[in-house]
């Protein structure tokens, strides 16, 4: 569903005119803002399916931070590997990091990975240990929220019914009379759409909710 379809399914809920555009009048451009809200709510909430997005590139020898580009502050990161090597990196923290550089610098194939803050961009960084002797390629299995909806014909990728629902609530909170329904009414049945929609989407992914013996 795109943007402008979500935010034309909460006005006509709201017994309130369909916009041509989401910019056309102050109130559909409210009701934008609560499509963003309610959406970044509903991703924060479930490791979706449609936000899983592999990224990969190459190091440079001597260097050992790299930026996830288009990653964002909110990515989850699944797994990492050092494919040039057939391994998984180890995760590793801040710290360690700083340790390792500072007391025990050394050069070679990165076996271990740690967060370092975000790039000048929002995106996320990490950095590698041993710092690359070479090119290694690096594969990373994340899941990234999409970008603030913006332009009308936008698509929503996660599925559409929560955030249209959560948006829905916020705006019948904020208008403060619903004829009839009342905004913890709408709440409640959000979150029971929310909480079905997580269920049919973990169900895609079995194998990463299973216990295996060890």
């Amino acid at each position: 569903m795109t943007y402008l379809e979500l935010v034309n399914n909460v006005l006509r809920r709201l017994r309130e005119d369909e916009v041509s555009t989401i910019a056309e009048t102050s109130y559909s451009a409210l009701v934008g803002d609560f499509v963003n809200d309610a959406k970044q709510i509903v991703e924060n909430s479930h490791s979706w399916s449609a936000m899983r997005t592999a990224i990969d590139f190459d190091t440079v020898a001597g260097t050992s931070i790299y930026s996830l580009t288009g990653a964002g502050q909110y990515a989850e990161l699944r797994e990492a590997m050092n494919v040039t090597s057939k391994a998984i990196f180890n995760m590793s923290n801040r710290t360690a990091m700083n340790r390792n550089y500072k007391i025990n610098p050394a050069s070679g194939t990165p076996t271990s990975l740690a967060f370092n803050g975000v790039d000048d961009n929002g995106d996320i960084t990490v950095q590698v240990y041993p710092n690359p002797d070479g090119i290694y390629s690096l594969y990373f299995d994340t899941f990234v929220p999409q970008t603030s909806l913006t332009a009308d014909a936008t698509r929503l990728k996660i599925p559409f019914n929560p955030v249209l629902q959560l948006a829905l609530a916020m705006a019948l909170r904020e208008r403060g009379e619903t004829g009839g329904q009342s905004a913890a009414e709408q709440f409640a049945i959000a979150d029971a759409v929310l909480s079905d929609a997580i269920a049919f989407d973990a169900n895609k992914y079995q194998e990463d909710i299973l216990y295996v013996p060890v």
